[in-house]
Parts: structure tokens; sequence; C-alpha cells
């Protein structure tokens, strides 16, 4: 990084330049921003926090990289090389949890994604979903069956949504939901779409054992839609880097939380 900035500068002004350095240089973390602007990285985690909601950076673990030009790549496509090593293995022990015969639900969150890859050789499985890009990593999966609602096409998120679809998934059940988020507290569950959460709601309420699944960038982080209480989840699924602070109080809330 270069010099810091030789005066303070008001929030928005800050968040400008840090929106212009980002796409300049395609990535930048928290500690060098920190540094540069003389503020702490609490400020900094607040600052990315916003641009990511305006749409102007994506966030990282410990920073932020530069959105696609592509909106609808940048939505699916960058969500899905970000933390890469971590959903793998989240997914994994997600998958680990279906046995063949169950019936399932899978969210459009690119976590989800990495479950229905691993998927592929059950057996009388039935995955229900509104993710186009799970559904099409199931149709050569001869042992998997997919339902899907009715709805609009969200481009951002490729997949479906609207209240057809939340009709349609009324009427469906399954064993076990496996749904990601944008923001993770021990008061919250949050999420930054609300046409995809009013889907992932319904999905939840389809589901007997509600779990979450999501990396450790996504915990003390709060979006802008409200997704469903934690009374309602079962089990978190989350990587080794979850603040351990966190991980306890979900536990004495009863909710069981595996680091992966």
């Amino acid at each position: 990084m270069k010099e810091p900035a030789l005066r303070k500068l008001l929030p928005e002004e800050r968040l400008n330049q840090i929106a212009a350095l980002v796409s300049e240089r395609r990535a930048a973390t928290v500690a060098e921003l920190s540094e540069l602007y003389d503020v702490s990285a609490a400020t900094i985690r607040t600052d990315l926090d916003e641009l990511e909601r305006r749409g102007l950076v994506i966030r990282t673990h410990g920073g932020a990289v530069r959105p696609d030009r592509n909106g609808r790549e940048w939505s699916l496509g960058a969500r899905e090389r970000s933390q890469v090593a971590e959903k793998g293995r989240i997914g994994a022990a997600a998958a680990e949890l279906v046995r063949d015969g169950d019936s399932i639900a899978l969210d459009a969150s690119t976590t989800a994604l990495q479950i229905a890859r691993r998927l592929r050789d059950r057996r009388e499985l039935t995955v229900v979903t509104s993710s186009l890009m799970v559904a099409l990593e199931l149709i050569d999966a001869p042992g998997v069956s997919v339902v899907m609602p009715g709805g609009v096409l969200d481009r951002d998120t490729v997949s479906l949504v609207g209240g057809l679809g939340a009709e349609t998934l009324s009427k469906c059940r399954a064993g076990k939901g496996f749904f990601g988020v944008r923001g993770l507290t021990v008061d919250a569950l949050t999420d930054v779409n609300s046409y995809e959460a009013e889907l992932k709601r319904s999905l939840v309420s389809a589901s007997r054992e509600v779990n979450i699944v999501a990396d450790a960038s996504k915990w003390g982080r709060v979006a802008l839609v409200s997704l469903v209480p934690w009374s309602a989840v079962h089990r978190v699924i989350t990587d080794r880097e979850a603040p351990a602070d966190m991980v306890a109080a979900l536990r004495a809330k009863g909710v069981e939380v595996m680091l992966v």
C-alpha cells in the first residue's frame, strides 16, 4: 500500500476511495486499508460491508475483491470463487448427512451447489430446490430426482423466485434442508435478496431438519433481510475460522455447530 492519507476523510469520502482502490487493484485486505486510512480494522470491515451492500465490492475473509464487470457473473461466479476451500469442506460435510432414499432441500447459495456436486452418486434421492445451477448439476445423476417450484427467474442468483414458487413449496416436504446466508450473528440470520429470502423461508418451512451452511466470512455480519429465527435451526456447518465466542454462544442456545 502507498502512504496513508494526509488528512482524516469523511466516511463517505473514505468509502469512495476504497471502492476506487479495490476496483483498480482488484483486491485489498482489511489490514492494508486500515493502515492506509489510519482507522481501525473494525471501521474498515464496516466500510467493506457497506460497499458490498452497494454492489461495489465483494467481501472475502480478511478483505474484499472487485466484482466482475458483468453483474450476473459477479453475483454467482465471483461468489463461487470466494472461500472455495472452505465451501468445499462444508459441502462435503453436509453431503455426508444425506443418505440414499432421503428427500432434501437446497437453496440457491454457492455452498448448496457444492453439496449438490457431492450427491450425484446417491440413489432414490429427491432434491427440492429453487436453484437452476443445482438442477443442472444433478440433471444427469440417474438416482436423483429434482423438484423445482415455478416462479420468476432471478438472474443474479440464477434461481426461481416469487409467490408462485412459495405456493408450490408449501406442498413439499423434505427431511433435511441446507441453506446459505449472507450474514450470521448470535441474534439473527440474514440475506441480501428479499425475493430469494421469501423462497428460502418456504424451503425452511418444508424441511424437518434445518442446516445452515456458512463459511467464517459470514459470521458477525448483518445483511438486509431477516431470514428465520435461530429457534428454527438445528445445525450450523462452518469452517474452523468461525469466531470461537460466537460458536460457543450458539451451542449454548442449543444449536449444533460442526467445524470442518
